[in-house]
């Protein structure tokens, strides 16, 4: 059995997102793992939130080393709960589907209104239970 079955990928939709999602598919080819694609979205975008086609450039990654993957969509704000980080949900997100390795963008240097994901990699590494990734 391998170690990893399973990596979760966190992405926002910039530039530094595709490069964790060809990090988390090089990690799954290597140890014949599956990859999940959470786009997790800022609050800013959520409202008005339209398929960007960044699971096509996603898919179209993993295809070329034959890895499986599939994606999700999931809000990293809460109008309801103030304590919600977009950390807190890339952790939910990878306990719901069972990953077993993280992989996720350091602060983006592009300052674009999508990268949501700027201060998650902090979060997520101090408190995630499988190995991380950051890139």
């Amino acid at each position: 059995m391998d170690p990893y079955d399973l990596v979760l990928v966190a992405v926002d939709g910039s530039e530094e997102s595709t490069r964790a999602v060809e990090y988390a598919v090089a990690v799954a080819d290597a140890y014949d793992a599956a990859v999940h694609v959470a786009y997790v979205l800022g609050e800013d975008v959520a409202e008005n939130y339209e398929d960007e086609g960044y699971a096509d450039t996603a898919e179209e990654i993993a295809a070329e080393r034959g890895v499986e993957i599939d994606t999700s969509t999931v809000s990293g704000f809460s109008k309801s709960r103030l304590s919600q980080h977009p950390g807190s949900v890339v952790l939910d997100t990878a306990e719901e589907r069972g990953a077993d390795f993280i992989v996720l963008p350091r602060e983006p240097q592009t300052g674009t209104r999508a990268a949501v994901l700027e201060k998650t990699a902090e979060y997520v590494l101090c408190y995630a239970s499988q190995p991380v990734l950051s890139v």
